[in-house]
């Protein structure tokens, strides 16, 4: 058991019991955090079980990655966000990645044995519950001397004796979640459990057994799954019992949607102090937002701050969008994408920090060495190809990447900074916001099937980076301008990809046949993946060596004669013998 006091706000006290029971694994997973201050007020307390499937091996898998990406997402997301937007957000997004797992699975042709799990939290904050539920867990408080439910069961019955999931995390790429937020008292009591546990634990058994143990809340979850084992589960069995010791007083407003925004920050300039930042200089202005170079007075690192362009401030969409870049930066751990920068200190304006990094774009690289090195080149797109499979590897698409938005840092180490344009997998309204809109990318680099609305995928970021490359070793772009023209896919079709042997013709022609295959207008006939592509700059595939092979009259005319003649005089023999 874990009494939590954090100061002089909200404090609970926590028990938690997880054991296989019956079964041969424990497919259940549960976690719980209390942060520390300014998290703990922006945040809350999380409290979160999910439990797999018995159809499926991988569902323990499914378990763990939901219940502690919940957590570690979470807590990333920006303070200005309600706790259903976070929460939502940070669950449709994991619900994505587990629905591609069992996609990309030997399982994907049967989803009830794939990363599939079901899952629910409470998260306390300030003087308010919030309950986010899929599948047939359940949530209780105690009131009035009982157990009073807070989830209903995601489940269909078929017969009085057999029923399925209906609901459940990894099942669809779309993920219907329940929520429900009532105010939370001191002295109240809330128990989370897994099927395996309410199926056969009675309610006056776990009154009871709270009552007896109220000095020592494990030991009340042990004692409560101790009871649902003698009575019988043969299922995994899981208790979580929190009871809330201490709220503060309410904020106002709490309760409805956008409490919690910030006002954004006054025109910025140097000499200027922002929540603890001193601003340095501006680094650059566009039509998106604003970056300038700050000193955190506290640990004296140089950072940037970005805030959102001023003309934009009031556009709900783009806002919402400036606010998942920092989260986005959060959830990403790559030494080739810029890392965000941690503060403890309470923030009172919106914007986005992030580390600073020493050197030059890309651009300015490419201005200095406009016709590169075959070797340097594959250098610069092997670690951006890492980069982008960080985001590829979280179901996301950078959607953005351009010199400009590239970074070579004093050791030499290529970075990707602007996350603006990231699409989420999961985020179906951030999707159905952007339908019919222009691409986010920029055109040069914006892959082909993205003027055609379609949802961009890792390869769309894969012509990205081949334009890129063929940029660096020509000086030129593979289809000069007429990409953005081309807005059907006959159009497409018709597009002439110029051969980067005309710009470069010490470049090796198998290195040209990789990248028009990388910058093909349909996405289904460039590379599979990203690792596919950066192996064949470096050696020529199969194919293209039995393609490339010239005859043998060409490399050994004088063998090819004496084959030719041991022929003849073989069928020459062959008559003579008739």
């Amino acid at each position: 058991m874990a009494s939590f006091a954090p100061g002089r706000s909200l404090r609970v006290t926590l028990g938690q019991c997880s054991e296989r029971g019956r079964k041969a694994v424990n497919q259940d997973f549960h976690g719980a955090y209390v942060p520390r201050e300014p998290q703990l007020s922006t945040k809350g307390i999380v409290v979160a079980l999910a439990d797999g499937i018995s159809s499926s091996e991988v569902s323990r898998i499914a378990s763990e990655a939901a219940v502690t990406g919940f957590i570690e997402d979470y807590y990333s997301t920006s303070e200005t966000w309600t706790v259903k937007t976070s929460a939502q957000r940070v669950l449709m997004a994991t619900n994505s990645w587990l629905h591609a797992q069992t996609r990309h699975s030997r399982y994907r042709w049967d989803k009830d044995r794939g990363y599939v799990c079901t899952f629910t939290a409470l998260v306390l904050r300030s003087a308010t519950a919030h309950v986010f539920h899929v599948g047939d867990a359940r949530l209780y408080r105690v009131a009035g001397g009982g157990l009073e439910p807070l989830t209903r069961e995601h489940r269909t019955w078929v017969t009085h004796d057999k029923s399925y999931l209906s609901r459940a995390m990894g099942v669809d790429e779309h993920l219907e979640i329940d929520y429900l937020a009532l105010p939370v008292a001191a002295g109240e009591i809330f128990l989370l459990m897994t099927d395996g546990v309410h199926e056969h634990a009675g309610e006056a058994a776990m009154l009871t057994t709270l009552a007896e143990h109220e000095g020592d809340l494990d030991a009340a979850a042990a004692a409560i799954v101790r009871e649902a084992y003698a009575r019988g589960s043969g299922d995994n069995l899981t208790v979580q019992v929190v009871r809330v010791e201490e709220v503060p007083p309410p904020r106002a407003g709490e309760m409805s949607p956008g409490a919690a925004s910030l006002p954004f920050p006054p025109a910025l300039a140097p000499r200027m102090t922002l929540d603890g930042y001193r601003i340095v200089r501006q680094l650059h202005a566009s039509h998106r937002s604003h970056a300038y170079l700050a000193v955190d007075e506290t640990s004296d690192e140089r950072v940037v701050i970005k805030t959102l362009a001023t003309e934009l401030q009031q556009d709900p969409a783009q806002v919402e969008r400036f606010l998942m870049e920092e989260w986005i930066a959060r959830r990403i751990d790559s030494v080739h994408v810029v890392k965000p920068h941690r503060s403890e200190r309470r923030r009172h304006h919106l914007y986005s920090v992030t580390e600073h990094i020493e050197g030059q774009t890309l651009a300015q690289w490419l201005r200095d060495h406009p016709r590169s090195e075959l070797e340097t080149v594959r250098g610069i797109v092997e670690e951006l190809a890492r980069g982008l499979r960080a985001f590829h590897r979280l179901e996301m698409v950078h959607q953005d990447l351009r010199p400009h938005n590239v970074m070579i840092d004093a050791t030499g180490t290529v970075k990707i900074i602007d996350l603006g344009s990231v699409r989420v997998g999961g985020l179906a309204e951030t999707a159905r916001a952007e339908a019919g809109q222009p691409p986010l990318g920029t055109l040069a680099y914006t892959a082909p099937e993205c003027f055609l609305g379609e949802p961009p995928t890792p390869r769309a970021d894969m012509y990205s980076l081949a334009v890129i490359a063929y940029q660096l070793l020509t000086g030129e772009l593979p289809y000069g301008t007429q990409v953005a023209k081309a807005r059907t896919r006959a159009a497409q079709r018709r597009l002439s990809y110029r051969s980067a042997l005309a710009a470069n013709r010490e470049l090796p022609p198998w290195v040209d046949e990789v990248l028009r295959k990388a910058l093909h207008p349909l996405p289904e006939k460039r590379f599979d993946a990203l690792s596919e592509f950066t192996h064949e700059l470096r050696q020529p595939s199969r194919e293209f060596l039995a393609r490339a092979r010239p005859p043998l009259i060409e490399r050994d005319p004088v063998l090819f004669w004496k084959g030719v003649s041991a022929l003849l005089a073989f069928a020459v023999l062959a008559l003579l013998l008739e």
